[in-house]
């Protein structure tokens, strides 16, 4: 009885797929789809069909075609719980009735028609009828937009492979009709009425072009639907964020006022000689800290006063991961790098309209990214060092052209056991270096150890340690040349924190050791280290500064080749062992041998101070940024910054003007006790 069923298995794919389409295909990644706005293309109710090639990788939900959310308009798809793959037509809103097939293989190239009459849905599978539903129409349009590959509210079902000759009609076409698509027969009657036709010949850098002289364009949109790019923000108020309940006093793996997190977030601000501004951007919320807003501003040095801030875009999460990075072009456009945290909501990056200009933004790229370290070569383009979930956290880089149109293939460059975190810099336009842990099997992502580095100075081209020796990518083994320091035998967890070069381009990687990821003072005392090149070989420089959390973060600055500053949070703070603290100033001068505290910057705070960022080219009236929160509750979230005195500055949480003077900090933010605009 088992071979006979596999026999007639085997049959009737061979009948099934019996033609493959004459195209490529259209790509589907998952993430992200094309969108035909409403005013674009108008599909009568009361008569229409659609038809497609799919060849789906999955064999869970699928979205075909789409008009309206789940159970509106009409949909084309592949339902999982049935299963089956559907026709569904709202004909009397908001009921709606479907036809269904029985599902057919992944990875197999398969041909889908749905049809309606005004009385009746049809669904055919490579040319052949499978069902019929009745389903009187009671209704005169369809007023939604038409997606391919996805229905906006449901982002678990968007496409997942290739789909090809996709056409839509303004009637019921017949079942010859049907047969002769299949047939890929383009002449006679298939043409009558045929609104929109589009397949992968037409497919250009960001939009699919109707094959139907004066047919709509499809431009790729995305599952989180983006604000106008461009709207003004109310004030300066971060993200509150947390991350894994632990079930202890402390609450949370981690928590706070996250909306300049993570330190794998590289960089947020990014100072501007020809305008003598610093631009940066940060994670925002509305009051309720209910959605990721990305926000950009720009402090001017010439005035002193802060840019009401532009908010680019919700990422509806509330998750943190999914914060921006900025960087500037040689023609002086301001890049944002939209994050996501893993491979469940699309990324994107956005280049302003205008140069120097933070009003408005457009889309230059949708995909998928996490922990974006991009860096801007002029004359080439971006050298984009970045994360992607395959299935976890491989370390991968793209390029582009000088003008950001094009983009490379992503190439992955190391994959050791469960996959990395990295902090990246560039130095000088010469040469982009990386530092990196890497997540050991068998013992879960929430631990990390050792410490690798390596440099391009090719564009990414090739990979080298940093004496030299030519590295094979993608790195593979935890015994690389690239390893710099070996933790996982002490053992140790290893937290990236930032990395800077000497006047020669020697590496200084700022890193934290601890004995676990769980808080509190079991797995203390967490050491801020440095390992240093020298120009000959790898010095491991304890500093002799402590803090409470692994995840405490600041900047490591690099006055000369011997006189170095460590400025973050290594004072604990109003909730101990909660990630931040006490923002504190530390100096060394004689090349790490010793060091001291030179300010102590925050005191007698309301909330912990979390992830002080290090602007590129850094300018000593805006030295760092960073944000407050409380640490084991949900709380407000201010803004802050310093210079390079350890003077601090809060940024508004209420604009009503286009600029404002930024309030130092006299004493404590707790208390509030500020000057405005100086002493």
């Amino acid at each position: 009885m088992c071979k006979i069923s596999v026999c007639i298995l085997t049959f009737l794919i061979a009948i099934l797929a019996k033609a493959d389409p004459s195209g490529d295909g259209i790509f589907f990644d998952g993430q992200t789809y094309y969108e035909v706005p409403q005013s674009e293309i108008s599909v009568d109710p009361t008569g229409f069909s659609v038809s497609c090639w799919v060849k789906s990788d999955l064999d869970t939900s699928q979205i075909y075609l789409n008009m309206g959310a789940a159970g509106s308009g009409f949909t084309l798809y592949l339902y999982d719980v049935d299963p089956a793959v559907r026709m569904l037509v709202e004909n009397d809103p908001p009921s709606y009735l479907s036809a269904k097939a029985l599902p057919t293989p992944t990875n197999t190239w398969i041909h889908y028609t749905g049809t309606y009459d005004g009385s009746y849905i049809r669904i055919y599978t490579n040319g052949y009828l499978k069902a019929t539903t009745a389903a009187a129409v009671n209704r005169t349009a369809f007023d939604y937009s038409l997606q391919i590959g996805a229905v906006p509210d449901k982002p678990d079902r968007m496409m997942s492979g290739y789909m090809e000759d996709i056409r839509i009609w303004n009637r019921a076409i017949s079942s010859n009709e049907v047969t002769s698509i299949f047939q890929e027969v383009t002449t006679g009657s298939v043409t009558n009425d045929l609104i929109a036709l589009w397949n992968s010949d037409g497919v250009g850098e960001s939009s699919l072009i109707s094959q139907i002289a004066g047919g709509p364009d499809a431009y790729w949109y995305d599952s989180a639907e983006l604000l106008e790019m461009g709207t003004p923000g109310t004030g300066f108020n971060g993200i509150w964020y947390f991350n894994q309940e632990s079930g202890d006093e402390y609450v949370y793996k981690y928590s706070g006022g996250l909306g300049t997190y993570c330190a794998k977030h590289i960089p947020m601000a990014w100072y501007s000689a020809e305008t003598n501004r610093t631009y940066f951007c940060y994670g925002g919320t509305d009051e309720q800290n209910s959605t990721l807003f990305h926000m950009v501003s720009y402090y001017d040095h010439n005035t002193g006063k802060v840019a009401r801030p532009t908010c680019i875009m919700d990422k509806y999460t509330t998750d943190a991961h999914d914060n921006p990075v900025i960087n500037l072009d040689d023609q002086g456009y301001i890049w944002i790098f939209h994050s996501s945290h893993g491979t469940g909501r699309p990324s994107y990056i956005t280049r302003s309209v205008n140069p120097h200009d933070i009003s408005r933004f457009r889309v230059m790229y949708t995909g998928n990214f996490s922990y974006p370290q991009p860096f801007y070569y002029p004359g080439k383009g971006f050298m984009f060092m970045h994360t992607w979930y395959s299935p976890e956290r491989g370390m991968f880089l793209m390029t582009s052209n000088p003008d950001g149109t094009e983009w490379s293939s992503r190439q992955m460059i190391s994959y050791i056991e469960r996959g990395h975190y990295q902090v990246s810099r560039m130095w000088r336009g010469l040469k982009t270096g990386t530092a990196f842990n890497m997540h050991p099997d068998g013992l879960g992502l929430n631990y990390r150890t050792n410490l690798y580095y390596m440099q391009s100075d090719d564009f990414g081209v090739t990979w080298t340690t940093v004496d030299g020796t030519v590295l094979t990518i993608p790195i593979s083994d935890a015994a690389t040349p690239a390893l710099v320091f070996e933790y996982e035998s002490w053992p140790r967890n290893v937290y990236m924190k930032d990395i800077n070069y000497d006047s020669q381009g020697n590496p200084h990687i700022l890193f934290v050791l601890s004995k676990g990821y769980e808080s509190g003072p079991e797995n203390g005392p967490r050491e801020w280290r440095i390992a240093r090149w020298d120009g000959s070989s790898w010095t491991n420089i304890n500093t002799g500064i402590v803090s409470d959390n692994n995840y405490d973060t600041g900047s490591l600055y690099m006055d000369s080749d011997t006189c170095w500053r460590i400025t973050g949070p290594t004072r604990t703070g109003p909730q101990a062992y909660n990630p931040g603290g006490e923002i504190s100033m530390w100096e060394t001068c004689d090349a790490g041998q010793s060091w001291k505290r030179v300010k102590k910057m925050t005191w007698n705070s309301e909330y912990n101070h979390t992830y002080l960022r290090r602007p590129v080219n850094v300018h000593p009236d805006f030295y760092g940024l960073w944000a407050d929160g409380h640490g084991r509750q949900p709380s407000e979230s201010r803004l802050y910054f310093c210079n390079s005195k350890g003077d601090v500055f809060l940024l508004p949480q209420v604009m009503t003007e286009d600029f404002a003077m930024p309030q130092r900090v006299y004493k404590t933010p707790g208390t509030v006790m500020l000057l405005q605009g100086g002493e």
